[in-house]
C-alpha cells in the first residue's frame, strides 16, 4: 500500500515511518509542517530508503494535504499540537491544528475516496479517573486546551463514517515514551537534565498518576487497528503502567545516576488532572499486548538519550534562546 503519514518527523509519526518500513512493503509519505517539535533528523537512519517520501507541508493546508494524499490507499494521521502546557499558554494553535486540521485531512481523504483513514488521539480525552479505567464508550471529559482539542478532533474524524462512510478508525494512547521523544515532554526533559547534572522540576505533590506505553508498542497496536479495526470504532491503547509522577522521577534520577537532590518540587500545574488509566481489551482481543515491560522500557529510553547528545542537544539550546 502506499500511506501517507501526518506528523511523520514527530515523535511517534517518525518511529511508525520506521516502524512500518522495517515490517511491511508499504510505500510511505511523510508528511509534516516541520515546526519546532518536527525534526528531520528523526528520519535520518531511513532517509534514504526508497519507500520513503518527504513533503514538507501543514495539514491545515487543503491544496498541500490533497497533493500529498494523491494516490494513497491509506492515511494515518498523528500531526497535532500536543504539549498540554503549551495550550494552556496558546490554545488557539490547539483547535486550529487539532481539530481544523484534522477537518481537513478527513475532507481531502474523502473526497479522494481514501480506502482508510487512522485517527490518533490521547487518553487525556476521558479526563481525569478517580477509579477504575475508561471505556472507549465512555464520555469525553478533557480538561485541558489540549484534551478538549483532541476530543474535538475526535469527533470531527468519526462524523465523517456517519455523514460520508468515511472509514474512519481511532486510537486513544496512553502516555508513550522513548527514542526521538522532544525534550519538552517529562521523561526526556528529565533524564536530559539529569545527564547534565540539572534539576527536574516535578509538579505539585507528584501523585499525579499515568500509564506508560513504550512507542514501539505503540506502534504495533497502531498498525493492527488500521489492519483489523473495524470502521467507526474507537481502540484504547496503554501499556498497564500505571505509575505516580515521583515514583517515575525516582526510577529516572537512580537510572542516571543521581539522588534525590536533584528533585525541585514546583507549583501545580493549571487543570493538572489526577490520573488517566485506559481499558485496553477491545484492542487486546485483536491479538495485541505491550511487549515491553516498562524496567526494560525505561533502561533503554536512557541509555538513548545517553547515547545520542548529537540529538536532543541542539533542540534544547534553540528551546533555551527561546
Amino acid at each position: 500500500m502506499k500511506l501517507l503519514v501526518t506528523g511523520a518527523a514527530g515523535f511517534i509519526g517518525s518511529n511508525h515511518v520506521r516502524w512500518l518500513l522495517a515490517r511491511s512493503d508499504d510505500h510511505v509519505v511523510a508528511y509534516d509542517a516541520l515546526t519546532y517539535a518536527g525534526n528531520l533528523d528523526n528520519l535520518r537512519d531511513v532517509w534514504e530508503d526508497p519507500r520513503l517520501t518527504f513533503v514538507k507541508g501543514d495539514i491545515r493546508d487543503r491544496e498541500g494535504v490533497r497533493a500529498a494524499m494523491g494516490g494513497c490507499d491509506g492515511v494515518l494521521h498523528f500531526a497535532a499540537e500536543s504539549h498540554v502546557d503549551r495550550s494552556i499558554i496558546d490554545p488557539d494553535a490547539f483547535v486550529l491544528t487539532n481539530c481544523q486540521g484534522t477537518n481537513v485531512v478527513c475532507d481531502v481523504a474523502r473526497q479522494l475516496e481514501v480506502g482508510r483513514v487512522l485517527h490518533i488521539s490521547t487518553d487525556e480525552v476521558y479526563g481525569s479517573v478517580e477509579e477504575g479505567s475508561s471505556l472507549e464508550t465512555d464520555p469525553l471529559e478533557p480538561r485541558s486546551p489540549y484534551s478538549a482539542s483532541k476530543a474535538g478532533s475526535d469527533l470531527i474524524a468519526l462524523s465523517y463514517v456517519t455523514t460520508y462512510g468515511l472509514p474512519v478508525v481511532a486510537t486513544r494512547a496512553s502516555n508513550n515514551y522513548g527514542p526521538f521523544q522532544f525534550p519538552e515532554k517529562v521523561i526526556p526533559l528529565f533524564v536530559t537534565n539529569l545527564l547534565d547534572g540539572l534539576r527536574v522540576p516535578l509538579y505539585g505533590d507528584g501523585l499525579n498518576v499515568r500509564d506508560w506505553l513504550y512507542v514501539e508498542d505503540h506502534c504495533a497496536g497502531i498498525d493492527l487497528v488500521f489492519r483489523q479495526g473495524e470502521v467507526g470504532e474507537v481502540y484504547n491503547i496503554g501499556g498497564g503502567n500505571e505509575v505516580p509522577n515521583r515514583e517515575l522521577t525516582d526510577r529516572l534520577v537512580a537510572l542516571c545516576g543521581r539522588d534525590e537532590r536533584a528533585i525541585e518540587y514546583v507549583a501545580d500545574r493549571l487543570g493538572h488532572d489526577r490520573r488517566y488509566s485506559v481499558d485496553c481489551s477491545k484492542l487486546r482481543a485483536l491479538g495485541w499486548a505491550p511487549e515491553r515491560s516498562f524496567e526494560s522500557g525505561l533502561a533503554a529510553t536512557v541509555e538513548w538519550y545517553r547515547d545520542n547528545r548529537w540529538w536532543w542537544e541542539p533542540l534544547k539550546a534553540r528551546a533555551a534562546l527561546g
